[in-house]
């Protein structure tokens, strides 16, 4: 059985960690989210959400949150270790479960090949 938590090590929520990570980050997005990635020296993949009041009011931006962390919890079993995700909402997009889903790991996978080839 995996471990599906969403423990604090696996978060970014301070105000250096995403200072840091806007300084030098690679993005990769699609119809639906925008991915900002950057390698974290670690063991295992961090989120961080972006979701600003552009997206819609206070309980539109808690959905998307909600379902983000979700599909994060979901997916970090088959995601790549070693990065710092931001994930934010594409502008105008619907907060679909189904459609968050199917575009996290892809974009993801594109950010952590972006990150492979720019190291090299």
């Amino acid at each position: 059985m995996t471990d599906n938590r969403f423990p604090p090590q696996r978060r970014l929520r301070s105000r250096e960690d995403f200072a840091i990570f806007y300084a030098d980050h690679l993005h990769a997005a699609d119809e639906v989210l925008v991915l900002l990635a950057r390698r974290n020296g670690r063991d295992v993949t961090r989120l961080g959400l972006s979701v600003s009041r552009k997206v819609g009011n206070a309980v539109e931006r808690n959905r998307w949150k909600r379902r983000l962390r979700e599909v994060f919890r979901q997916c970090q079993a088959d995601l790549p270790p070693g990065l710092d995700l931001v994930i934010r909402p594409r502008k105008g997009a619907a907060c679909d479960y189904h459609a968050i889903r199917r575009s996290l790991l892809p974009l993801v996978r594109r950010a952590a090949r972006k990150l492979q080839h720019a190291s090299k």
